[in-house]
């Protein structure tokens, strides 16, 4: 026993959800439990449709308003029923359209007070209340808590989506302060390093001329030669820290267009890709290309949630042109700050290319991403 209440407890820690299929069997069993309890024995036609109704919970999820309608006679039948209220929050957690709930919870109260019309006690004035109560406050709490659950599990979905987005831009800016400072000890190791050493092997080589000792001039033949030396491994090393990425080994290759459907497949959107025929592009062609459509599927992803993607390279009119243009959200959107140096960067890639870059809403609501590059840029 002390092994399946770890377990148990191990699982209520982890925060996982119940399985669905286990959260219907339990409702239809409450729903049934109700029904067993208080209905009161009728015609068999009556009969058959309170039952149909409890089974029809089966598929609430997949159908929610003709659950909740296939439901509705158990109320008039019965007056409150535990399954037009589990159909009535199932379709709570399936739309935020207000009016359709309102509506769905004034049907409901209105047939279990409905079999009561016309008696003395429902038409009594101060029976009013009381009997408004009864019959709304449970719809209104089956609504509220569908909403909740809805608004509950946005939420969650939002988080995910910020903490990818937060984990990307992490990875970036690391990536970015690490090219940075790869790009400075190149700078200080061929401007001041190389320039030394190439200093000492100059004069080396001066003194390796001018002396007549053999023993200075085989030195100086030495020094000469290890400078030499030194400076084809300073050259590499400068390379290495230039090309250098994020990767571990500071080797990585940089991004190319044969990586673009990988970019794509990865982005956690619903994207499509088309690339018509290109010519040889440049590596820095390439890259530019690569790193426009891995930005806008960024902001894609941060600023428009559930928005379909297009991205189309293609050539066009003597250049190439990458376009990404993206749908209006189909989610809330959780503002986000954001300094747009990912734009401001492409359009200075654009720019040291000869080519252009445009970034800007469009009319649907959406945005479009565009880097056009001449085909004179790819010699």
């Amino acid at each position: 026993m002390s092994v399946v209440a770890a377990r148990i407890a191990a699982w209520w820690h982890t925060g996982s959800r119940w399985p669905a299929a286990l959260v219907d069997v339990a409702l239809i069993a409450v729903a049934g439990a109700d029904l067993a309890f208080n209905h009161v024995p009728g015609t068999w036609s009556d009969d058959v449709v309170l039952v149909a109704g409890v089974l029809a919970l089966a598929v609430r999820r997949r159908f929610p308003l003709a659950v909740f309608v296939a439901t509705l006679p158990m109320a008039l039948l019965m007056g409150q029923s535990a399954a037009s209220l589990i159909a009535l929050f199932t379709v709570a957690c399936a739309t935020r359209n207000r009016w359709l709930l309102s509506g769905c919870a004034l049907v409901y109260a209105g047939l279990t007070i409905a079999p009561w019309w016309g008696g003395s006690s429902i038409l009594a004035e101060s029976a009013w209340p009381v009997w408004g109560v009864y019959s709304l406050a449970p719809a209104g709490a089956a609504v509220f808590l569908g909403q909740l659950l809805q608004t509950k599990q946005e939420l969650s979905r939002r988080l995910e989506e910020i903490s990818e987005v937060r984990e990307h831009e992490q990875a970036l800016a690391t990536q970015k302060v690490l090219s940075q400072e790869r790009a400075h000890l190149a700078r200080e190791m061929h401007d001041v390093v190389s320039h030394q050493v190439s200093l000492i092997a100059v004069r080396a080589g001066a003194l390796q001329v001018s002396t007549k000792e053999s023993v200075s001039k085989d030195a100086a033949e030495t020094i000469r030669t290890l400078a030499a030396r030194t400076l084809d491994e300073l050259r590499y090393m400068v390379s290495v820290l230039r090309a250098g990425g994020g990767a571990d080994n500071g080797l990585a290759p940089q991004p190319t267009l044969d990586q673009l459907g990988d970019l794509v497949d990865n982005a956690g959107m619903d994207v499509r890709l088309e690339a018509g025929p290109l010519p040889d592009l440049s590596p820095p062609v390439q890259r530019a290309i690569y790193r426009t459509v891995q930005e806008a599927l960024t902001n894609a992803r941060k600023h428009a949630p559930g928005a379909a993607v297009c991205v189309q390279v293609a050539q066009d009119d003597g250049a190439v042109v990458a376009e990404v243009v993206n749908t209006a959200p189909r989610r809330a959107v959780v503002p986000l700050p954001s300094a747009r140096h990912g734009l401001i960067g492409l359009g200075q890639r654009a720019e040291l290319l000869g080519g252009t870059f445009e970034g800007a809403p469009t009319a649907e609501g959406g945005w479009r991403v565009a880097l056009r590059v001449p085909l004179r840029a790819m010699n």
